[in-house]
């Protein structure tokens, strides 16, 4: 197996364990893409010599065409796309809408993708698993409670389902209580207890935004209906998420909380291959409990549920609108609690409308983001 890789978001956390997935299976980089952190980008063109390097802010582009004459460096949204039809395997890291274009043009080009943006799904879902479908392109989920629904999923056919059980760790704050929550700080809500990643993903583990996203996403990559999907706390976070069939066997896969399992998973599908990390320790992990999470507690996810079950233009419109909360909240030009409350208000007030275009998808994300910058 020698897939070469196309790695947009390759700066990111998701990006970054997928270079050293790449340094461990010695597999070539065709394209890297990021948005603007060129001191890293350059870093890694310099190591895995691409054929192709992207970047999306147009002035890091041309900072680092000066410091990489050797390689092409693109930029825009343009670019973005050219470096999502590159190689055998796209690996789609992009966080936010930014990444649903690149998607398109990696599913047209025919690549094989591993997707670790879930803002493609949720926001523009029915169009992308049409275009898959259309394509012969097999989606293969990076998530690693998704990547373990999409492997325990080989265990049945989709009408034996009766239930999707995503796993969520509860975040930093399951035991808090409401009034503790209104007094939390920036940097408690980056303290994961058991990822490193990104400070957007990071803030939405927080809210169990994160989890309720990746519900919606369950929809359209399962074909699924969304009653069937769930969720329950396990902070230990070793059943990474499981599967109930209609004869009451439940398929779960267990396995350390580490990206670097689902990464490589996609990455070498259909086949498996030897893995960086040791054997599990099933005497060291012997303790798992799980609990129901608190829907009005943690308002975002009980948003999310509702936007599921509502379809429609709700989960673009959630989407956007958190995603602009989130990163007011990280400027800390709102509080934690104001993320939920502030949400509710713009879901209230928001009059759905049938997705079936890419036009529509991105009217609807961008006057979510409008409006979510001022509430």
């Amino acid at each position: 197996m020698r897939k070469k890789l196309a790695i947009l978001g390759s700066t990111g956390f998701i990006g970054s364990a997928t270079l050293k997935i790449a340094r461990h299976l010695n597999l070539p980089v065709a394209a890297l893409a990021a948005k603007s952190n060129i001191d890293l980008l350059e870093a890694q063109a310099r190591e895995f010599k691409p054929e192709l390097v992207a970047v999306y802010e147009e002035g890091p582009a041309r900072a680092l065409r000066k410091r990489l004459p050797e390689v092409r460096v693109v930029s825009g949204m343009d670019g973005l796309r050219e470096a999502a039809g590159f190689g055998d395997f796209a690996m789609l890291a992009m966080s936010g809408s930014l990444g649903i274009l690149p998607a398109i043009a990696a599913i047209e080009a025919g690549k094989q993708i591993g997707l670790a943006n879930k803002e493609v799904m949720i926001s523009a879902g029915e169009l992308i698993s049409n275009l898959a479908k259309k394509n012969g392109v097999e989606i293969i989920p990076v998530d690693s409670e998704h990547s373990a629904l999409f492997q325990c999923l080989k265990g049945g056919r989709k009408e034996e389902v009766r239930r999707l059980i995503l796993t969520a760790s509860g975040g930093p704050f399951f035991h808090k209580t409401k009034e503790e929550l209104e007094r939390v700080t920036l940097d408690e809500a980056l303290a994961h207890p058991n990822f490193r990643m990104g400070p957007k993903v990071t803030v939405d583990c927080s809210t169990l935004m994160n989890k309720g996203l990746e519900m919606i996403e369950a929809k359209w990559l399962y074909g699924v209906d969304p009653k069937r999907v769930e969720a329950v706390i396990h902070p230990q976070q070793r059943i990474q998420s499981c599967v109930e069939f209609i004869d009451g066997v439940v398929m779960a896969l267990v396995s350390e909380p580490d990206m670097l399992i689902p990464i490589q998973y996609a990455i070498t599908y259909p086949q498996r291959m030897e893995g960086v990390l040791p054997p599990y320790d099933f005497i060291k992990n012997g303790t798992l409990t799980f609990f129901p999470p608190d829907k009005q507690k943690f308002r975002c996810f009980g948003l999310a549920i509702d936007a599921m079950l509502a379809g429609k233009s709700y989960p673009c419109f959630l989407n956007a609108a958190n995603e602009v909360l989130v990163d007011r909240f990280l400027k800390k030009k709102i509080s934690w609690i104001e993320i939920g409350e502030k949400l509710e208000k713009l879901i209230s007030s928001h009059d759905p409308q049938n997705l079936l275009t890419l036009e529509a998808i991105l009217e609807v994300d961008a006057k979510a983001r409008e409006i979510a910058s001022v509430v």
